[in-house]
């Protein structure tokens, strides 16, 4: 019943946010961009918050207090379920937008408050759009919005975490902006491990110390913070690491 009422509650309550999306377009037209930016917040992170606590998951955010308060930043996080993109929405303060798969641009309302955040979309099929939504990124950051990019490039369900895709460090590289690394520990458990039916879960989110990526390369900085990442996995009663 929790997963019917969930995913009724989701496509309904998008034609609610029209009015808001109608508000954001009208500053950006008259170029209010600040209050464009704080409406968008305001509305993404109320539609997140809204989505996780429907589904009955109790968050814990520790190491906040890491993330730099006066630049963009690059976030980098592991990604093991699809509620990872609505906790790291409504439970990180920091405003911020994705790197997405381009097929996320054509749902309705979604793609378009995706471009309202400055959201880019990656076609991996595509190396040469991959490489201009790099560089579009990077002036992103260097003009003052934060990203997150999830490198595995899938979900591991639960599963042993994927090996970093260097090429979205390169987003830091050519940005030169702090790297803040995420661990989300347990989001596989609202869904994926029931398959599709969601439950309650506990998930905790746990923001590291920063990467100031001088002097290293994209390989370095994928390998870097893959390990730290790492790093703050729970573990299983086997004593191994869960991603």
């Amino acid at each position: 019943m929790r997963t019917i009422v969930w995913f009724i509650y989701f496509w309904l309550v998008l034609p609610l946010t029209v009015p808001g999306l109608i508000k954001v377009k009208k500053l950006d037209r008259e170029g209010r961009l600040a209050e464009k930016e704080k409406v968008v917040d305001k509305t993404v992170k109320w539609w997140a918050r809204s989505l996780v606590k429907l589904a009955g998951v109790k968050v814990t955010v520790r190491g906040e207090e890491n993330i730099p308060s006066d630049t963009a930043v690059l976030f980098v996080s592991n990604h093991q379920g699809n509620f990872d993109v609505p906790l790291m929405l409504g439970y990180i303060t920091k405003p911020k937008a994705f790197i997405s798969k381009i097929e996320v641009k054509k749902m309705p309302l979604i793609g378009t408050w995706m471009e309202q955040m400055n959201c880019l979309f990656m076609d991996r099929s595509n190396v040469r759009q991959s490489l201009k939504a790099i560089q579009e990124g990077a002036r992103f950051l260097e003009n003052g919005t934060s990203l997150v990019i999830f490198p595995e490039g899938t979900r591991s369900k639960g599963g042993d975490m994927a090996e970093f895709k260097a090429g979205s460090f390169k987003l830091a590289t050519k940005s030169g902006v702090p790297i803040v690394p995420v661990t989300i520990n347990g989001s596989y458990k609202i869904m994926e491990q029931q398959k599709f039916w969601i439950k309650p879960a506990e998930v905790e989110l746990v923001v590291h110390p920063p990467i100031l990526p001088e002097g290293a390369d994209a390989k370095e900085l994928a390998a870097q913070t893959q390990e730290i990442i790492q790093s703050g996995l729970v573990q299983d009663k086997y004593g191994a690491a869960v991603s």
